[in-house]
């Protein structure tokens, strides 16, 4: 496996962060700023540089890679498989036609795929119009839950406004790309953790619909969660991202992290990004840098004990949660995965709206929040 890395930051060109090579044919990896993947041009430049690239866009809250997070830039990993292949596939939830069906959307996706020979599913999505839970639960229904699949819904910053995803023409909303790993010599491992820890008392789940959540214990969730606010109920939505909710259902057998993404003060609400079902016990959660730093590298360390070789790519998919509580020490979850996996191995990935990744131990993707996946992989 040969890696290249270039990055862009504002009108800038692109620039080498690795020493610059040819590459045949290569899976080329392109994650960065919203705004600066709907300049006009933004394909055919990098189409310049990389003429026989598969070239995968997706907009990101922070681009990740060994030198820095950055949120004003565009990251470039182009891969070179020197022993393994892939085939790339895509969908669009906006298809004007029918109603948006994320279930179906994944199903359809990973059906796509030959089944023959595949090992691993990377998942770039559209994180706007998504639902993410049922898009995971469509793409293990295709699988027969026997396949590793790990991605990501694309970010925006903090803004939550618009996301961006393409294969090979300008980022567009609504887009969703599976690319499909091929290969004996193929190896590929996982590990998810949070750093999060719950407070205060367990409340159930008496109103809901989709991710949609209107009651706890009978009373208005989103009144009962401004309480918990106090002051910092004022900087809403925004400040839910610090206070995801631990969630656990009769349909999962693991609980699980949901980030509150917006909130509807007609209807005394709160959207979260997967789905939360009626009876589901629910309890906020907090955290702080060390935990969150720690969980990083408990995460890589877990990855790195499944796997027979050394890893060459590691793929990280972090929550922009985990970056507002971070902030300015951002940098120090990815340094904390960099100590663990070997310096000599290629770091990619970026800030999401949501985090597509196995529980540790399992084979059948969920859609996670405010947690660190890590994918670690070699040919």
């Amino acid at each position: 496996m040969k890696t290249v890395q270039l990055k862009k930051r504002g009108t800038n060109k692109f620039k080498y962060l690795s020493k610059q090579c040819t590459l045949k044919k290569p899976l080329v990896l392109v994650f960065g700023n919203r705004y600066m993947l709907q300049e006009k041009n933004i394909y055919n430049e990098i189409r310049d540089i990389f003429e026989d690239g598969e070239i995968i866009f997706g907009s990101t809250s922070g681009d990740i890679t060994s030198e820095s997070v950055d949120d004003e830039s565009i990251t470039i990993t182009a891969i070179e498989f020197e022993r393994s292949s892939f085939i790339i596939k895509t969908a669009n939830v906006l298809n004007s036609n029918v109603e948006i069906n994320s279930f179906k959307s994944g199903k359809e996706l990973i059906e796509q795929l030959p089944k023959e020979g595949l090992k691993y599913v990377f998942v770039v999505s559209d994180g706007s119009f998504t639902n993410g839970s049922q898009l995971t639960k469509g793409m293990n229904a295709a699988t027969d839950d026997n396949l590793i699949i790990t991605g990501a819904l694309c970010g925006d910053a903090a803004r939550f406004e618009t996301t961006l995803c393409s294969y090979n023409e300008n980022p567009k909303e609504g887009k969703i790309v599976a690319i499909g790993f091929y290969g004996e010599t193929l190896e590929v491992s996982f590990a998810t953790k949070g750093g999060w820890i719950p407070f205060g008392p367990e409340r159930i789940v008496t109103k809901s619909k989709d991710n949609i959540l209107f009651e706890l214990d009978g009373k208005p969730a989103l009144d009962l969660y401004k309480t918990y606010l106090g002051e910092k109920s004022k900087e809403l939505p925004g400040a839910a991202l610090l206070y995801p909710m631990k969630v656990k259902s009769k349909h999962e057998k693991k609980s699980i992290v949901r980030t509150i993404l917006n909130i509807n003060e007609e209807e005394n609400s709160m959207i979260l990004a997967g789905d939360i079902f009626e009876n589901s016990k629910v309890q906020l959660m907090m955290t702080n840098v060390d935990s969150i730093v720690n969980a990083a590298e408990l995460g890589a360390a877990q990855a790195l004990e499944l796997r027979k070789s050394k890893p060459e790519l590691a793929i990280l998919i972090s929550c922009i949660g985990r970056k507002l509580v971070l902030d300015q020490r951002v940098e120090e979850e990815i340094e904390e995965v960099m100590e663990v996996v070997g310096k000599d191995t290629t770091i990619s990935g970026f800030y999401s709206y949501g985090e597509i990744a196995p529980f540790n131990g399992e084979m059948n993707c969920h859609l996670h929040n405010q947690t660190m996946a890590i994918t670690l992989i070699s040919e």
